[in-house]
């Protein structure tokens, strides 16, 4: 690729750091380079002018760029600094990244810091190079330690002789995973907690201090040079998210790539990257291509060919032997995991060959190697964790969806001869619904109207038909329980879609209780579902590759889900797959019956490594029932070590999984830097598929078709609020959001239920009632600095005089808009209390001395880490509140004529609602040290 061998100087992205090839031969993009920092001149840089790189210690070697990620202004470059490789395709070889580096790029002092720093942890690593070390790496080499705090005592450069005198129980204690290794290390450090909160803040640390960084230390501060301007503020979630960076990047070992094979893509389509100016990212699938959004600043500034695509999932590869002609003497069995023959059944693995017994093997002519490869692709779409990503979005996709390609090649990857590959895919319900975390066995809670899951579903199955042809569904929940009314659900969604259907494609609906008829740990009942699917399997049949050429196409796909998409989906997913190898080594001559040697450990191991791998990066843990598809066999070890995941995965839930949530989104691309300020405030991610400007918009409609009585009512606005539980209240416990609607003759105030599209309750008052609309500051918390910004929190309190017409309804029975005549009966019911026997009315009349009344609105945050397109101007929150006022006073005046002799008093008042010192006297004790406890573990 042209302009490749000489050295390259990222100025618009990242301001100094030199990028270098180690090779100038014709090498292609993204092979191993060298990270270093220069000062020059960016616009005007030559050789003369890059500085000194034999100096030691001033560069490193990387294996790629993950991309750069920015926060609080402040840039740093990820790269790849260990790699181990697990596969080969085509003859080339596939990599999982298991460390990684990040830099920061905002300061020369800290850049060159840290790039000291990730040099001698690599060499204290690898006492060899870097590409011998790799090369002759194993699955048992212990990742690096990419999570170490800033100021590890174990990392001492001020002595370079004083490993002898650290102590081996602080080292023990600190090398440990637990959760006590963090505070260990700030315990025992030389900083202590000081240090590290000089860092979170961003201020200067002293030299000696700071030399202490380990090599992939991810939180640098950032040190004010002279002609430097000041530091912007930092985030102090910063440090959490540079761990969190290394951690999904790098020791989590969850992305695959490779530098010759677009692994994104199943087999035949565009494998092998061609040999033209456009960079491997052009020609990937955006589907799987998972660190798009950070490679952007590259691309935007044409330097495609330093960026390395990144695939999340598995990669995973198993040779084996098979025999046409199998002796009837076992005598030439081979290992289990590379020369083992297989079958249909699962027995005990047969004695080591001998040395004769092998020489024998090679010289027979009807055996033949063969590879099996697993590649698992996980969608970049509704990506995220378990509990906080459920169901499917409005566009159709669903969460935990993943591509399972099962390829089947001769071991020497020929052309000449066939390459087999089988697809399967898994995903979420294709219905809107959440479950808490807060629960071992949650009931999941269906959201919003049947026509409006049935439309999602829709979108969903269309998208399938359209990828993969025909659609056989299996859904694996149970039928009865807290699961049933979801699968019912997703059951009914189908079958309207097969009665609506116009296409030429096949769909089927398979519902299989797995645990009704698995109980008793009886596995093996998942033979009774691959009985029923057999014909249709065979009849989708694989894809055939041949000379580089397609043969044949495999025909649809199955889709498997049960709640999670993990465990049950897994044992059936790898039962179909062993079912498709059987028929493909059929057509290649091999009657599997008939081999002698019965084991298929190595078949089991590479599913079983395929269904952890999908586990961990949807629910933190293994996979369940991973000792059934390992062995075929289940007993109370295995459902002792599945209570240990699930408590686990419990655990993972409620602490660890927000804040991993948040920076996931952030680095798709789903939301912006501002989620992390989102996260300080209340300690929670929201879902950014979910566009709350449409929901709002949808529940003032909703509000408007069956609350407003009289059609003759003018409908002057409705805006979403936020209001406490009650009348008569400023402040709640939890506030909730209410929608406010104006006529011209009164303001309603609707509660709704926002999972079920209903609503609640409402509550009229007449504009001739209203006295006063006081405008000021409204502060209903003091626990994060954005809870207590006097410009952000602004509200009103309407209060008034209740009247013969003021009406509160309470609303219990169904009103559901799934249905069109339900509708028209439910707001008829609102309409006319007099036929309404089913809603509990209360209709206050009460004589002009009643007293007065007053309901409270807050305006909600308008920022937000959402991203929006357009650059249209964003109302404040100060603005909202000034409009919907103004509005109301307007409205109110024109009700309430002026009487003779007696001067018009204004309405609208500005004064405070809840003032800042108002709010910090009142904010108890129990509020404050729950979010401090919440902030403790989540943050």
């Amino acid at each position: 690729m042209p302009g490749l061998a000489r050295k390259i100087i990222i100025c618009a992205a990242v301001d100094g750091l030199v990028i270098q090839p180690l090779s100038s031969k014709g090498q292609k993009p993204f092979q191993p380079i060298k990270i270093r920092y220069s000062d020059a001149a960016v616009s005007n840089v030559s050789r003369a002018q890059v500085p000194d790189t034999s100096k030691p210690d001033t560069s490193f070697e990387a294996f790629g760029v993950v991309g750069l990620v920015t926060i609080s202004r402040l840039s740093y470059l990820v790269t790849i600094t260990r790699r181990r490789q697990v596969a080969q395709i085509l003859g080339h070889p596939v990599y999982v990244a298991t460390e990684v580096a990040v830099t920061p790029c905002s300061a020369q002092t800290e850049a060159e810091r840290s790039i000291q720093s990730t040099s001698l942890h690599l060499k204290q690593r690898a006492p060899h190079s870097l590409e011998e070390e790799y090369q002759s790496s194993d699955d048992d080499i212990e990742p690096s330690q990419p999570t170490a705090e800033p100021d590890d005592p174990l990392e001492d450069h001020d002595d370079a002789n004083s490993d002898s005198a650290r102590s081996s129980i602080v080292e023990d204690v600190i090398r440990k995973r637990g959760s006590y290794g963090r505070f260990a290390q700030r315990w025992f450090s030389r900083g202590g907690w000081t240090m590290d909160q000089q860092r979170t803040m961003g201020l200067s640390v002293s030299p000696k201090q700071s030399s202490a960084a380990p090599a992939t230390s991810s939180v640098p501060a950032q040190i004010e040079e002279k002609t430097a301007p000041t530091p912007p503020p930092v985030s102090s979630l910063l440090p959490k998210l540079l761990r969190t960076l290394q951690i999904l990047f790098g020791t989590s070992q969850s992305f695959y790539f490779s530098y010759d094979v677009d692994i994104t893509r199943k087999l035949g389509k565009k494998v092998e990257f061609p040999n033209d100016d456009l960079a491997p990212c052009a020609h990937v699938d955006s589907m799987f291509f998972w660190n798009r959004n950070i490679l952007q600043p590259f691309m935007n500034s044409s330097q495609e060919s330093i960026c390395l695509p990144l695939m999340q999932g598995f990669v995973g590869q198993r040779s084996f032997r098979v025999d046409s002609h199998p002796p009837q003497v076992d005598h030439h069995a081979q290992d289990s995991v590379e020369l083992c023959t297989l079958s249909p059944t699962g027995s005990v693995p047969a004695s080591p060959p001998t040395e004769r017994d092998q020489e024998s093997a090679e010289l027979r002519s009807s055996e033949r190697s063969y590879l099996l490869t697993i590649i698992s692709r996980r969608s970049t779409k509704r990506g995220g964790l378990r509990y906080l990503r459920r169901g499917v979005d409005e566009d159709g996709f669903t969460a935990n969806s993943v591509e399972t390609e099962q390829i089947l090649s001769p071991a020497n990857w020929t052309t000449s001869s066939r390459t087999y590959s089988f697809l399967q895919i898994r995903g979420s319900i294709p219905l809107f619904f959440t479950q808490t975390p807060f629960s071992l066995k949650p009931a999941p809670v269906l959201q919003h109207a049947a026509e409006t899951n049935f439309q999602a579903c829709k979108k969903h199955v269309e998208r399938l038909e359209a990828t993969y042809g025909d659609v056989q569904i299996v859904n694996l929940v149970e039928r009865h329980g807290i699961e049933e009314p979801l699968g019912s659900q997703f059951e009914r969604s189908v079958e309207r879609l097969k009665k609506e259907a116009t296409g030429s494609h096949d769909l089927a609906f398979e519902w299989f209780d797995f645990h009704r008829a698995c109980r008793g740990m009886k596995f093996e009942n998942v033979s009774i579902l691959l009985l029923k699917l057999k014909d249709k399997l065979e009849e989708m049949g694989s894809t055939v590759y041949q000379d580089g050429e397609s043969q044949t196409e495999q025909k649809g796909v199955v889709r498997t889900n049960c709640m999670d998409c993990l465990d049950r989906t897994n044992v059936c997913q790898s039962s179909f797959a062993k079912h498709m190898l059987e028929v493909q080594l059929r057509e290649e001559g091999f009657d599997l019956s008939a081999q002698l040697d019965q084991t298929t450990s190595w078949f089991n191991t590479v599913w079983a490594d395929n269904g952890d791998a999908i586990s961990k990066q949807y629910a933190s843990t293994a996979a369940m029932k991973g000792d059934y598809t390992r062995t075929r066999k289940r007993d109370y070890r295995g459902a002792l070590n599945d209570l240990g995941l699930s408590l686990t995965r419990f655990y993972n839930g409620m602490v660890n999984d927000y804040f991993s949530q948040a920076t996931i989104d952030f680095l798709l691309g789903n939301v912006t830097a501002n989620v992390f300020d989102e996260f300080e405030a209340d300690m929670m991610t929201k879902d950014p598929a979910v566009s709350v400007m449409k929901m709002r918009e949808q529940a003032i409609e909703l509000c408007q078709r069956r609350v407003v009585a009289d059609e003759t009512e003018e409908f002057h606005g409705g805006w979403v609020l936020i209001s406490p539980h009650s009348t008569d209240a400023v402040k709640s416990w939890p506030m909730e959001e209410i929608v406010l609607l104006l006529t011209d003759v009164a303001l309603y105030l609707c509660r709704l239920d926002w999972n079920s599209d209903k609503v609640s309750s409402f509550e009229r008052v007449e504009l001739s009632n209203v006295t006063e609309i006081r405008v000021g500051t409204y502060i209903t918390s003091t626990i994060s600095p954005s809870h207590m910004d006097e410009t952000k929190n602004i509200g009103f309190v309407v209060s008034y005089e209740p009247g013969k017409s003021h009406v509160k309804r309470t609303n219990t029975r169904t009103l559901s808009s799934s249905d069109d005549v339900k509708q028209q009966q439910d707001a008829a019911d609102l309409k006319d209390a007099s036929q309404a026997p089913t809603l509990v009315s209360m209709i206050s009349g009460r004589s002009k001395s009643s007293p007065i009344r007053k309901v409270a609105f807050k305006a909600p945050y308008t920022s937000s880490s959402a991203v929006t397109i357009g650059n249209a101007p964003q109302q404040t929150e100060s603005q909202l509140v000034t409009s919907i006022c103004g509005e109301i006073e307007r409205l109110a005046r024109e009700q309430q004529p002026p009487k003779e002799n007696e001067s018009s008093q204004a309405l609208l008042v500005t004064g405070d609602i809840i003032s800042l010192e108002e709010a910090k006297r009142n904010t108890g004790l129990l509020e404050q040290l729950g979010h401090s406890i919440k902030r403790l573990v989540w943050a």
